[in-house]
């Protein structure tokens, strides 16, 4: 199986050792209260499925980068490959424009000048 690494181009699927489900670049926060139930569903409950499905691929004997690979994994076509990084940093924006507060625009007061 060949990947296409984003900065290195094609590379064979051996330079590289999968982590697993993509899921996991979305950690949860220690200091929640219910974060040992939520870190226990992170490191142990996982989906097993045929068809497309995102990983994380490890490039142990290149760059030393984390990847995101989209591939079917009953055919093993690798659909689409991203930095993980870049994957991260996009839902850390995301989320930030959910959670940052709405700026609300002052109307102007209108007042009608009539003339006398």
């Amino acid at each position: 199986m060949i990947i296409n690494h984003p900065h290195l181009g094609p590379r064979d699927a051996s330079e590289f050792t999968i982590l697993g489900d993509a899921s996991l670049i979305n950690r949860p926060d220690w200091q929640a209260g219910d974060a040992d139930d939520a870190f226990y569903t992170y490191q142990y409950l996982r989906d097993n499925p045929a068809g497309l499905h995102r990983e994380l691929w490890f490039h142990e004997q290149g760059d030393r980068s984390w990847l995101v690979v989209t591939r079917d994994t009953v055919t093993h076509a690798v659909i689409a490959v991203a930095l993980a990084s870049d994957i991260a940093k996009a839902a850390k924006a995301k989320t930030a424009q959910k959670t940052a507060p709405k700026r609300t625009v002052a109307k102007k007061a209108v007042i009608k000048r009539t003339t006398t």
